[in-house]
């Protein structure tokens, strides 16, 4: 797996607090892998995608946090209905960060898009990154 050409913070980033996360996400991509589920056992946390594919974290624990990925193939067909209601820019972008912050508050991705859209939540206290590995777009957050 290369290097995302050109990672950047989508998320806030953290103020004083733990200093483990922001390190963690600027280092994202040495903790991800690209692989089969059955080669990502043991990942801390995945996302499966729809071409059979699995992403995995990899990373060191960051006390009193928790993380998720979620991950998409990039040039995948943003789905009509859902380009209709969130609109297709950056879409993928979106969805995974949305994802990310379902995984992590344990809320149904369809309850979120009633309250928030593919929007962070206002008062959010989780931070994320979004990169592109290889032909994937990869968000990875945290929330305390």
């Amino acid at each position: 797996m290369r290097p995302p050409s050109e990672p950047e913070f989508v998320g806030r980033r953290p103020g004083p607090g733990p200093r483990p996360v922001p390190a963690l996400l600027a280092a994202a991509e040495r903790f991800l892998r690209v692989g089969t589920p059955a080669d990502l056992t043991y990942a801390v946390t995945r996302s499966h995608l729809d071409d059979g594919r699995c992403v995995g974290w990899y990373g060191p624990s960051a006390p009193g946090w928790r993380v998720a990925v979620d991950a998409e193939r990039a040039d995948a067909e943003v789905p009509a209905a859902l380009a209709r209601r969130f609109g297709p820019a950056d879409f993928w972008t979106r969805w995974t960060r949305a994802e990310s912050l379902c995984k992590l508050a344990d809320v149904p991705v369809a309850a979120w898009w009633r309250r928030h859209g593919l929007a962070v939540p206002p008062g959010s206290r989780a931070v994320w990154r979004t990169l592109r590995v290889d032909d994937l777009v990869v968000t990875v957050a945290f929330a305390p």
